[in-house]
This record gives C-alpha cells, sequence and structure tokens, in this order.
C-alpha cells in the first residue's frame, strides 16, 4: 500500500501544474483570500461599522506579508496578490474611516436625514393641506 501511494504522490509531483496545486504556496493564499474578498464587500457598507484599530492591524498585517511573500523562495505570487488586493481594500476602508470621523461625514450624514426627514414632514402637510382644501370647496 505504501508504494502505491508513493508511485501517486511521484506521479502527481512529476507534473508542474499539479505539485503547484498541492502544495501550501497555492492553497495558503486560496483559503486566505476570503480576507480580501470580505473587506472589498465591506466597501459598500455604512462607515460607522468600520474599526479604526482593526483597519490599521489588517494594514499593517497585510503588508507585512506582502513583503514575506516576496522573500520567501520560490516567490509567491498568489500570496502577494492576495495581501495586495486586502491592502488596496483596507486603505479604502481607512480612508472611510477618518472622511466619516473626522472630517465631517458624520455630521453631512446627520445633515442629510434631518433634510429628509423634513421633506417627508412636508409632504404630510401637503397632503392635509389639499385634503382641507378638497373639504372646503366641496361644501
Amino acid at each position: 500500500m505504501a508504494a502505491f501511494v508513493k508511485a501517486i504522490n511521484a506521479k502527481i509531483r512529476s507534473h508542474p501544474v499539479l505539485n503547484y496545486v498541492c502544495s501550501t504556496h497555492f492553497w495558503g493564499p486560496a483559503s486566505n483570500f476570503g480576507i480580501p474578498i470580505a473587506a472589498v464587500m465591506d466597501t459598500q457598507k455604512s462607515p460607522e461599522l468600520i474599526s479604526g484599530q482593526m483597519t490599521f492591524a489588517l494594514c499593517i498585517y497585510s503588508a507585512t506579508f506582502m513583503r514575506y511573500a516576496l522573500a520567501v523562495q520560490p516567490k509567491n505570487y498568489l500570496l502577494f496578490l492576495c495581501h495586495a488586493v486586502n491592502e488596496t481594500a483596507q486603505l479604502t476602508q481607512g480612508y472611510r474611516y477618518v472622511k466619516y470621523n473626522y472630517w465631517g461625514g458624520k455630521e453631512k450624514e446627520g445633515l442629510v436625514k434631518a433634510v429628509d426627514a423634513g421633506k417627508e414632514k412636508a409632504k404630510e402637510l401637503e397632503a392635509k393641506v389639499e385634503t382641507k382644501v378638497k373639504e372646503v370647496v366641496g361644501k
């Protein structure tokens, strides 16, 4: 049985593509791609949900492992790509966090909500006035 497993392993390892797919140079980054995918999807959510500390930590993490991906032999370009996507998404999130919390985004959002509430109230009053006018004219 051991000879059979050795023969299959030798056959797989002799083919360059299969050898790569069976290595940690492929499966490590492939399984790690969940982080950047989630980060890219989070760019569509409200900026009030962003954690500044976590975003900063993930920026440092991705920058570190981008460097690591190019420092190992052989260079792991798939891992580099994974962390480059995550770094870009985290920098975008960081910008959104700073814009919302420190550059007036929170206040602007509050003003927009107040204006929308005022418009809604005006529509309600307009409907009431219109109803009263029809009642008076109808008499």
